[in-house]
């Protein structure tokens, strides 16, 4: 057993759940609440348990039922409550074959329930060297682009806090490898280097003494930072169940050795215990939450003298001088203790970890077959007292020769349970405020959004947000109400745009049967400076009592700064105008024949209009703009174009934007899938352009 193993025992292998945390602090200034479960919705004293179970030859064995599980809490077999199979496949992302990568949804719907993979990826910047850098961006780029599902969802989080630099949960690639581009290591230099030169420091001036790390405060505190965000993130990360929860731990480990706290004479007296309980409550936490670890140790094959560089030589390590762990033997003990702490972590959490490789490919195609499938299990714990001690779980089969895997146990919670604290909702029902603030959108209500941003009033632009729901879903009786709630969350979490709406279904019949034909829309506007945000709507039947809710990865370009820019895309046809408005946009009336739609799905005897404005900032000269739309086959074939000139004079000299309409008959395009391509070129200079491209379906002619 490792030192690090004798010193923390069961509190260790937790320590690492709690990645999550700068998500938490992301959302809005409420806590989130408990979301929608996938699979089953577990009540908070069950003890829920994912166990992957494979036979001889390391394959998943599918067929097993609740009678094929046995499940002991400290020697005692528990009753299974709840039982599910988890069985997920991986889902490609859909993108045109001319272009190298997915073109990004600019409409996002909660018509399907979340059925992928969860993960939380989690740089330990605190815990990296800084030369390693480029290794872990690169590894974790390799995981992202080949091996996350578009059915998939990630979170990225650095352990040193920056979290305006983390990425919420999404399932585009691009925000995820901007946000792992932003990773540096910071790790301190090791102890041991540290105090060997601190050793030959004091022999060249005939001192003699203790040897000190001078560096020892900041590593207690770099420890105790990551462990409470480790903490935070596990309690938040607890709201999710029915479905594997996984961290992506990239880390060299947490080398640091307890024994020398505990030994220091000179240390402070609560140095030693505030860790400790640091990995005691961020452990709690992590066992609840049922979380797996997977370690990726960035350093591959190494021998541990790596991080001597610039060494020139080492103390003997039987100096008495220089004290205990001085010396390249003590280098090798230190890639011992932090490779020990990614092991432990891992392996006592049902995950595994990847240390002297350097090549991933195996380590990451088995990550993914791990969460794609399992069995789920949650059983009623035998007792509800809150002792505050760890409970040993063990997971069996009936049937011989088969393997399972699960977490080892979980941390009881100590001392009496907090009374229920009524959350203050902003005037919200209860439910709504929950599906606002639920990290993961929930199905329930269908809905479909969409967001295109403006030129506003500056510094600001002017979001245009259109929310559909299906009629489907509605009750429609009379006086009836659906209540609507908007926000958009900054990388700082500030709130922008937070608005309660509310549409009261008082219809006449024959609105009452186009609407539950075809739904109904309500169009917003939303104030905000540029930057990336992420957009939550949310809406609620009263009648029914559904809800359901949309969140919405939103970037606000800087209209002001580029050469030429472009504002999102309205899109409209004819049949979508079929559908009720119930809040039309004043501007929208004036440069489209029908309300922007959310469909992207049109009939082959429709036709759509579009309406952008361009923002020409390139220069003062008298000077054209080209505007071309056009519609592309998958393989980048041109079936429509339509060419228009614009000329500088327009703006009269001012930066500022043409506002451009245009419409593309679908008639001649045989059904299928197409891109939408908007361009503006400038003439001026090295003819700089921007592009909007929205993909879109044609179905058979509609009656």
């Amino acid at each position: 057993m490792s030192r690090w193993s004798r010193l923390l025992g069961v509190f260790v292998f937790v320590a690492l759940t709690a990645i999550v945390a700068a998500q938490s602090q992301q959302a809005p200034s409420q806590p989130p609440a408990t979301q929608q479960t996938p699979t089953f919705k577990a009540q908070v004293e069950f003890v829920e348990v994912d166990a992957l179970v494979t036979d001889q030859q390391g394959q998943f064995v599918r067929n097993l039922t609740k009678d094929d599980f046995q499940v002991f809490e400290d020697g005692k077999r528990q009753t299974i409550s709840t039982f599910s199979l988890v069985d997920i496949p991986i889902e490609r992302y859909d993108r045109p074959l001319f272009s190298p990568r997915p073109i990004e949804r600019d409409v996002q719907s909660n018509e399907r329930p979340f059925d992928g993979r969860v993960y939380v990826m989690i740089l330990d910047d605190l815990h990296v060297a800084a030369q390693r850098t480029a290794r872990v961006r690169n590894a974790a780029r390799q995981f992202i682009e080949q091996r996350l599902g578009a059915n998939d969802l990630m979170a990225v989080i650095f352990t040193g806090g920056r979290a305006q630099d983390a990425q919420e949960f999404t399932s585009n690639k691009r925000l995820l490898v901007n946000a792992v581009d932003k990773f540096t290591g910071q790790k301190l230099e090791s102890s041991v280097i540290t105090r060997n030169n601190e050793y030959f420091r004091q022999r060249d001036v005939g001192a003699a003494g203790r040897i000190d790390d001078p560096d020892e405060q900041e590593r207690v505190f770099k420890t105790r930072s990551t462990l409470t965000s480790l903490r935070q993130v596990a309690d938040w990360f607890g709201a999710v169940h029915g479905r594997r929860k996984t961290m992506l731990f990239f880390s060299e480990g947490i080398d640091y050795d307890l024994t020398d706290i505990i030994r220091a004479p000179d240390a402070p007296a609560s140095s030693a215990s505030t860790i400790i309980a640091d990995i005691q409550d961020a452990i709690a936490a992590t066992a609840r939450s049922n979380v797996s670890i997977y370690s990726i140790d960035p350093r591959g094959l190494t021998d541990g003298t790596e991080d001597a560089i610039g060494v020139s030589s080492f103390a003997d390590a039987d100096d008495p001088i220089a004290g205990r762990g001085i010396g390249q033997g003590g280098l090798a003990n230190e890639l011992r203790l932090s490779q020990a702490s990614l092991r432990d972590l891992s392996e006592q959490s049902g995950g595994f970890a990847a240390v002297n490789r350097n090549d991933l490919t195996t380590a990451f195609d088995r990550i993914v077959k791990d969460n794609s499938s399992y069995y789920v299990l949650a059983y009623y714990p035998p007792s509800d007292k809150r002792d505050g001690k760890f409970h040993k779980i063990e997971v069996r089969t009936t049937r011989p020769g088969l393997v399972v895997r699960s977490r080892r146990g979980y941390m009881s919670p100590k001392g009496k349970a907090p009374a229920p604290q009524n959350a203050r909702t902003g005037g919200m029902p209860q439910d709504l405020y929950e599906a606002i603030n639920s990290p993961l959108q929930v199905s329930g209500l269908t809905m479909r959004v969409f967001a295109a941003p403006f030129k506003g009033v500056q510094p600001n632009a002017s979001v245009l947000v259109g929310v559909e729901l299906l009629g489907r879903d509605l009750s429609l009786e009379t006086n009836s109400k659906v209540d609507l709630s908007y926000m958009a969350i900054d990388t700082k979490s500030k709130i922008f745009g937070a608005r309660n709406d509310s549409v009261t279904m008082n219809l006449r019949p024959d609105t009452k049967t186009r609407v539950e034909q075809s739904g109904f829309r309500v169009l917003n506007r939303m104030e905000m400076p540029p930057g990336r945000y992420q957009l939550r709507v949310a809406a609620r039947d009263s009648a029914k009592t559904t809800v359901g809710s949309i969140v919405y990865d939103l970037e606000v370009p800087d209209f002001y700064k580029q050469p030429i820019a472009m504002s999102g895309l309205a899109i409209t046809s004819l049949g979508g105008a079929a559908m009720l408005t119930a809040r039309p946009d004043d501007v929208m009336r004036q440069v489209l024949p029908a309300p922007p739609v959310a469909a992207r799905a049109f009939a082959q005897n429709d036709e759509l209009a579009i309406f952008t404005e361009v923002y020409d900032n390139s220069g003062s000269a008298p000077h054209k703009v080209d505007i071309v739309t056009s519609v592309l086959t998958d393989e980048g074939r041109v079936l429509y174009k339509n060419e228009e000139v614009r000329d500088s004079s327009e703006l009269q000299g001012a930066k500022g934007g043409y506002g451009y309409t245009g419409r593309v008959p679908l008639s001649d395009i045989v059904p299928g899938s197409y891109v939408l391509n908007v361009e503006a070129r400038s003439r001026l200079g090295d003819s700089p352009t921007a592009t909007r491209q929205v993909q879109f379906t044609i179905v058979p002619a509609a009656r």
